[in-house]
């Protein structure tokens, strides 16, 4: 007989999921992204939001961790499941290059509780991918049904109108933490209806329209990963959550979150036989904002193909988001910190004119403030691509795109859909997984022993053979001296 509340729908759905019966597809993804993100937070560790969020692990759950503790990554310090989460999802964000997946960014609110949880339970490579598993795919799914910042109503931006944020992450999150502790469906109920009620308002808007943006970005991470643990931790202990809050549309959680849409039928429908997520996960080449990432490819391949010299370059022109080019947060062009030029549209393509391979260095203080930078940041100008909105409105996923670039008394033009990345029509913008381990490689270069990187790729991309996930955290320790 089937659950009668959404929410134990959820539960019934996250407890049965089992790594055997997944399809090799989500099975693939799932170890793909955890390689991603386990690069991408180690190579967060220089970043001010990275040594911010390792601090406040360490305040959190204490820097004498015992040997029964999770990992922080890059420290060899083991805390509390509270602490190393908290860290870990800082460092997965600080750069900006984690994968992206409806309703936005998922991977820094949802592994990092699911590693420290695995790690500490000492759980199997096949649990942490069942858990992640159903993380991602709870979080698409709440993200498909609501308001999106991208959405767009009679062919213009719905965005100004709509609340919206990340805070939906935390019913996947606590999904995958309840899970690896193995609670029964009524527990995990009980915890994701906790979660419901203790989730963080959508704050994102205001970080949209205020410049220069708030160093914690569109939604705390470490926060929301705690929210999460908590609402697990409660549930196993007993506290009884609200089994109704997804179903009551008048006074629940879409009433409260602020959502101008709610279509609930897209959480459950073909929930357990439909894998949804696996074809919406993108991944970045570049530690920056996801919505310039076509202009960056395009810019890129100019640049080196012509080989051109930033002082060569008399103007570039970007055409592309709509939503976006018109939004204080990316139009801001005064970088008073490493972390503005995550979000710089005019300073990101700088940056890519330059050649630069792409990694931490984007965000190192002496390319930020290069001269260089700075001075051809002032030649970029920003216009809305014509069929924008038109195209977002038949495919969600696509990303128009055209860079004019001005140089030698010529004009050299690239145009394209979908950024690299993207799984798509087009099979080169699909990021192959010799790609995110390349990807992989260059950012935690210099920071991991080359017979570690080899040791901790075979091991991920074999996780479903690993006995004890964290066997392969615990490699994660930067090397000394750096």
């Amino acid at each position: 007989m089937k659950p009668s509340t959404i929410i134990e729908q959820l539960a019934e759905f996250a407890a049965s999921v089992d790594t055997d019966r997944l399809p090799d597809i989500v099975v693939q993804e799932c170890k793909r992204d955890i390689l991603d993100s386990l690069g991408v937070a180690l190579a967060g560790i220089d970043h001010p939001r990275g040594r911010i969020g390792i601090e406040m692990g360490r305040r959190i759950g204490g820097s004498a961790g015992s040997a029964n503790g999770a990992t922080i990554i890059g420290t060899g310090e083991r805390t509390t499941v509270y602490g190393a989460a908290f860290a870990n999802s800082e460092l997965l964000n600080a750069l900006d290059a984690d994968s992206v997946l409806l309703p936005g960014h998922v991977s820094p609110y949802v592994l990092p509780g699911a590693f420290a949880t695995a790690e500490t339970q000492r759980r199997s490579g096949k649990d942490l991918i069942a858990a992640v598993a159903v993380s991602h795919e709870i979080s698409y799914r709440f993200g498909a049904s609501m308001s999106g910042y991208r959405d767009t109503r009679d062919g213009k931006s719905a965005n100004p109108a709509s609340v919206v944020g990340y805070s939906s992450t935390v019913f996947g999150a606590t999904a995958s933490a309840g899970k690896l502790k193995r609670l029964p469906a009524d527990q995990l109920a009980n915890a994701l209806g906790l979660a419901a009620a203790s989730a963080p308002v959508n704050a994102q808007r205001a970080w949209f329209t205020h410049a220069p943006t708030a160093t914690i970005k569109y939604q705390l991470a470490g926060g929301l990963t705690n929210i999460a643990l908590t609402a697990a931790d409660m549930g196993e202990l007993g506290h009884r959550g609200d089994l109704r809050i997804l179903d009551d549309e008048v006074n629940g959680y879409a009433s409260f979150i602020g959502t101008d849409r709610w279509m609930p039928g897209l959480i459950t429908g073909g929930l357990g036989e439909e894998w949804r997520f696996p074809a919406f996960q993108m991944f970045k080449p570049y530690p920056h904002c996801r919505v310039m990432h076509a202009p960056l490819d395009l810019l890129i391949d100019i640049v080196t193909r012509n080989d051109l010299k930033p002082d060569e370059i008399d103007s570039i022109t970007s055409f592309g988001e709509g939503w976006a080019y018109v939004l204080p947060c990316f139009t801001n062009r005064e970088i008073l910190q490493v972390h503005d030029a995550q979000f710089c549209f005019s300073h990101g393509l700088a940056v890519a004119a330059h050649r630069i391979p792409p990694g931490p260095r984007w965000q190192d203080p002496a390319v930020v403030f290069d001269p260089s930078v700075m001075a051809l940041m002032k030649r970029v100008s920003l216009e809305t691509h014509p069929s924008y909105f038109q195209s977002i409105s038949a495919d969600i996923s696509s990303r128009p795109s055209r860079v004019e670039v001005r140089a030698r008394g010529q004009v050299f033009v690239g145009e394209k859909m979908f950024p690299k990345g993207t799984p798509s029509a087009d099979p080169s913008t699909y990021m192959t997984t010799d790609e995110l381990v390349g990807k992989f490689r260059a950012f935690v270069d210099g920071l991991l022993p080359a017979q570690t990187i080899d040791r901790v790729v075979d091991s991920v991309l074999n996780l479903e053979h690993v006995e004890d996930f964290g066997t392969v955290i615990r490699q994660f320790v930067r090397i000394s001296g750096q």
